[in-house]
């Protein structure tokens, strides 16, 4: 039979991360320590809003006050932004077509505040109505749509993507 052997208490690779480490008694899911190691791993990678990355380490297990916390010290740092993140999000919304209404709403279901996503959206420096054209163009091509019934299609398609009422009907006409 053989004996179950202890493994060895892992050492930091480097000195700078041994303080990252939490204590050995700590509780992993709410040691601040912890916290901002995952925070700042999902932070290498893209960009998040506070909300998002909140509910994304709720998610994990971590303690939802202990992660706010954490990451207003994040955002005092300068490490997380609402504001940086939004003009990422917009302007990758703006690379793919995605008109105004839809960038609205896919930030504001991301918990990001008006005020921040109308910034964003006014940093961005677009003519929807152009870029309604555009789209319109890459999906039917150049010729005008020949009956109500395909004008309707192309406007609901344009709405689909997100883009208002007076970006659609210049679009199509």
């Amino acid at each position: 039979m053989r004996t179950r052997q202890s493994r060895p208490k892992l050492q930091p690779v480097h000195e700078e991360i041994g303080g990252l480490l939490s204590a050995e008694g700590e509780d992993r899911f709410s040691c601040p320590k912890e916290i901002r190691k995952k925070a700042m791993d999902f932070l290498a990678r893209r960009e998040y809003g506070f909300e998002e990355l909140t509910r994304k380490l709720a998610d994990k297990g971590y303690k939802r006050t202990a992660v706010e916390d954490e990451l207003a010290r994040l955002d005092d740092e300068g490490l997380q932004s609402d504001t940086r993140f939004a003009e990422a999000f917009v302007q990758s919304r703006i690379n793919q077509g995605k008109g105004p209404v839809r960038i609205r709403a896919d930030l504001g279901q991301r918990g990001v505040r008006d005020g921040i996503i109308e910034g964003a959206l006014e940093n961005a420096a677009v003519d929807w109505f152009e870029l309604a054209k555009q789209e319109r163009l890459k999906k039917f091509g150049a010729e005008r749509p020949a009956d109500f019934k395909e004008k309707a299609r192309q406007m609901r398609f344009l709405q689909y993507r997100g883009f208002e009422q007076d970006h659609i009907q210049a679009a199509v006409e």
